[in-house]
């Protein structure tokens, strides 16, 4: 017996052996090659690549299928939905001899808008600048760089973070590991999607069109940031979203404050009182059951919490709050539950242009983040019965004038679309070769975490093709991603392809 614990003893330490000389090799490569690696990425980044500027989208995706092609990728192909104005995803597979195992590595080339007139001086959001440090405090814009640089310098771009990096990331990692010499164990496919900042409206349909090609053990999604402390993590799920846009009416025409004030009901505090009352002063959703249908989390991810280093307080400073909004509940804790947000609200002007006038309307747009059991429609019908309880007739169209003759108070309410919440159980046996894998790039212990906060089309994934997914986020968390001023840390993108590599050689 002994004889055979130690045999096994050393075929372990053989093999991790044989993983550490092969990373390293990768990560010779990688810093050999930083000065061009980097310079493809500028080159991407300059596409625009907001998800409705369909010229532009397609340019990004060709970029990408030359891109994959200079690197004898097979299969390079675009995946279209049945609409051509929709963004196609951009497909590429490695067909590896006696592999039986395949594995799908995601990442979207869109990004969300973006009004240059926000960004630092200096800054455009398709003209990328590298930085020595942040833009808002002692950074400034480099003109001349010669590699190696410093890896806490960051690349400012729309796109650097959310998700060209993760793009490029997958890529090169390939690249690295075929450039080494290297041999795959298994299948690699790439999926490369172009519209999930407009909510991967199409998904579902591209997913389903091209079923029998996309079949697999495993998804990567390369997507999101690190945690807060910096630490490497891999992400088991991503909360649902949903949203609602409310729009109060006042009068039909704007109206002198003066003359009509105290009489003609002012729809911005209408609605102000009507978005008050959907939380209470703790930060909890006073809306019936909103709360009720929440798969509570297992034993395990109870416990994979537990291991999340502490950076409340740390980011309360950072971020400049005193006081969290729902009283006692942590940063985990509170990514853990279904939210209602404010996205934002608007109605008459203000600053240099305001006027003294009751406005005629007031608008303003929820976000609903979901969890697993949650229904994303049905959470949207929570909140209209909310409304509907406050005294509102709801209408979806604009109002008729006898509607306003006859209703005190009214609201538009449009729906959007929406997603649920998905979840990869941590117990399922996939996700520890995953888990060792990355566990190979740092010496930090990789962190567990049930939730992403954000939102990933994880459902359609699950729906369609019935497929087990695992997130593993490469950016900084204060990338600024989906706001101005958009960045990578030059350390997050190149410990990305060092993190993808290691994934693309584990064995399952």
């Amino acid at each position: 017996m002994r004889c055979l614990i130690l045999v096994i003893s050393l075929l372990f330490s053989a093999i991790a052996f044989a993983q550490t000389q092969d990373l390293e090799k990768i990560h010779s490569y990688r810093e050999k090659n930083e000065a061009s690696i980097y310079s493809d990425f500028i080159s991407f980044l300059k596409i625009p690549n907001v998800a409705t500027d369909t010229v532009n989208i397609r340019k990004n995706a060709e970029f990408l299928v030359q891109f994959m092609n200079a690197r004898r990728i097979s299969d390079v192909q675009l995946l279209e939905a049945d609409d051509k104005n929709v963004p196609p995803v951009v497909y590429g597979a490695i067909k590896v001899p006696g592999a039986t195992e395949t594995v799908i590595f995601y990442a979207h080339y869109d990004g969300q808008p973006v009004n240059p007139a926000l960004w630092a001086n200096g800054l455009h959001p398709f003209q990328p600048q590298l930085v020595s440090g942040r833009i808002d405090e002692e950074g400034s814009i480099q003109t001349s760089v010669n590699f190696p640089v410093n890896d806490n310098w960051r690349t400012y771009a729309r796109g650097a973070s959310d998700d060209k990096a993760g793009v490029m990331a997958i890529l090169n990692a390939f690249t690295a590991i075929k450039e080494s010499g290297l041999k795959f164990p298994y299948n690699i496919k790439f999926f490369f999607e172009g519209e999930e900042e407009q909510g991967s409206t199409h998904l579902h349909q591209i997913l389903d069109k091209y079923r029998s090609q996309l079949q697999s053990d495993l998804w990567i999604i390369c997507d999101g940031p690190v945690h807060q402390s910096g630490r490497k993590q891999i992400v088991f799920g991503a909360r649902g979203d949903a949203h609602l846009t409310l729009k109060v009416y006042g009068p039909k025409n704007p109206l002198h404050s003066g003359h009509y004030g105290n009489w003609v009901p002012n729809p911005v505090m209408i609605l102000s009182k009507l978005l008050a009352s959907m939380k209470d002063d703790n930060g909890r959703v006073t809306i019936k059951d909103f709360y009720n249908d929440v798969i509570p989390l297992s034993a395990t991810e109870k416990q994979a919490l537990k291991n999340i280093p502490a950076v409340d307080e740390d980011l309360k400073k950072k971020i400049g709050f005193a006081k969290e909004e729902m009283n006692g509940k942590s940063l985990m804790e509170s990514i853990n539950l279904p939210s209602l947000n404010i996205n934002g609200i608007e109605s008459s002007n203000v600053g240099t242009i305001q006027a003294n006038v009751i406005p005629i309307s007031a608008t303003a747009v929820i976000d609903l983040r979901l969890v697993l059991g949650n229904d994303w429609k049905r959470q949207q019908q929570k909140v209209i019965d909310h409304i509907i309880k406050q005294g509102f007739y709801v209408t979806e169209n604009e109002p008729t004038d006898e509607e306003r003759s006859s209703h005190p108070k009214i609201v538009q309410v449009k729906r959007g679309m929406g997603d649920n919440a998905e979840r990869t159980s941590m117990d399922w046996p996939g996700a520890k070769s995953v888990v060792a894998a990355v566990q190979q790039t740092t010496k930090d212990r990789v962190l567990q975490v049930p939730t992403l906060g954000g939102s990933l089309p994880l459902e359609d994934f699950v729906k369609v093709l019935n497929a087990k997914f695992l997130i593993i986020p490469i950016a900084n968390y204060d990338n600024n991603q989906h706001a101005e001023n958009e960045n990578i840390k030059l350390r997050n993108f190149w410990e990305g392809i060092d993190m993808m590599a290691a994934i693309m050689l584990m064995k399952f």
